[in-house]
Parts: C-alpha cells; structure tokens; sequence
C-alpha cells in the first residue's frame, strides 16, 4: 500500500505576545492510501491543529508535510487555497451548510470554484447525495433536515470534487448517538467501498472504532497507536 501522507518533524508553534505555545513537537507520522485513521487526544493534545496542518488549512513551523507527493509546506497562499480545493474535503462538527439553499445547491458548492457546466455540478451533487442515502432529500433546506441528516449533506459536499484527502474535525461531535453511528457507517462505508483516505479527530472511543488505526496525541508529541480487534 503507498502512503498518501507522509509527515516528518512536523512542529507548530504560536506566539502570543512574548509567549510563545508549542502545540506539535516533533511529530512523524505515515499515513498510507485508503486508510481510515483516527486521531485521539486530550482537548489541547494538538489533534485539530494536526488535522489542519495536513489540511492546508495552516502552515508549520518546522518539518514536513507531504501529500501525494506534494510538498504542501512549500505552497504559498494562493498555491495552498488552490490545493485544497482540488484535494482536500473537509467536514466539522457543525455541517456549515448554508441554511437557504437546498442539499443540493450546499453539495454543489466546491464546484463552482471549477469550470464545469452547471448541468454538470448539478448532476455531480445528485450523485454524492445518492452515495450518503439522500437522494430523496435533494430539494430540503438543512433547516428541514435532522442533525444527522445535515452532517451526511456536508459529507457529500466534501466527497463531491473526488478529493484525494477527506479530513473530519470531530464530525459526530453535536449528534446523538443514532445519528453518530449513522454518519460513521457512512465514513467506513466510504473507505472501505471507495478507497477514501479518511482522516477524523475524535474525543469519542466509540467513534474511533471504525476507524481502521487509531493514533494519540499527547501534548503535542505522538503517543503511539492501536489497532482496533477486527
């Protein structure tokens, strides 16, 4: 299996004032093609800065972060927004749908950044809310959707440009544990039916469960990891 991420000496400091916070120290991590991996922490362990890091959506201050053989340190703003457009999907705890569009104009987002015709992102969305099982909810508006529900429209917007990458910050954080299980099938579903690399922090050891590795994060410094009983 080739590696999708590979992760070396990766640090991140922030300065506030005459403070300056180490939030990574040192940190190595491989992460291989079509794995589902779990990161785990303490709240202030670094997890969601890690996931941000491989993200794009923040730089290091030191080490290296490399994503299907890119050096995405390396990238400048402009470089790094374009990168994460076309590889990276994002889903967060609190869907960040907007709430007077339908589910499939919020899945159709990420598509207007690209120069398909509307016919086409339109057809594409109809097939990412059919891939997360709400193809009968197309027309809704999230308002008129469940929790759960509005977290499986966010997936398929995050899933609908085919991105290389699918990152999730704490994605069953604000849900009861029905629609939890509901969503994390779905994610499983996804790796294990589709190859998705899938990258999820959680506080949650039931969520990482279904996850096929689980890494920790300890003060900012890997922990080590385990392998969940098939």
């Amino acid at each position: 299996m080739s590696l999708l991420v590979e992760i070396r000496s990766l640090s991140k400091v922030y300065t506030r004032g005459r403070q300056k916070l180490e939030v990574l120290h040192h940190v190595n991590l491989d992460i291989p093609k079509g794995e589902f991996l779990a990161l785990m922490g303490p709240s202030g362990s670094g997890k969601t800065t890690l996931l941000n890091l491989i993200g794009g959506l923040d730089s290091p201050t030191e080490g290296t972060i490399t994503v299907a053989g890119q050096r995405i340190e390396r990238l400048s703003q402009i470089e790094l927004a374009r990168w994460r457009a076309s590889n990276v999907g994002f889903v967060f705890q609190f869907y960040n749908l907007q709430p007077m569009l339908s589910a499939t104009r919020n899945v159709e987002l990420p598509l207007l950044l690209t120069k398909l015709p509307a016919a086409k992102r339109r057809s594409h969305a109809s097939v990412a809310l059919e891939l997360v099982g709400l193809g009968d909810r197309a027309a809704h508006k999230p308002g008129e959707l469940s929790g759960g529900q509005q977290q499986r429209v966010a997936i398929a917007r995050a899933i609908v440009s085919d991105p290389t990458l699918l990152v999730c910050d704490e994605p069953t954080g604000d849900l009861d544990r029905q629609s939890a299980v509901e969503v994390l099938t779905l994610l499983q579903r996804l790796n294990r039916e589709h190859d998705t690399t899938i990258i999820m922090v959680t506080h949650d050891p039931k969520a990482a469960e279904y996850a096929g590795r689980t890494v920790h994060l300890d003060k900012g410094t890997l922990a080590g990891a385990v392998q969940p009983a098939a």
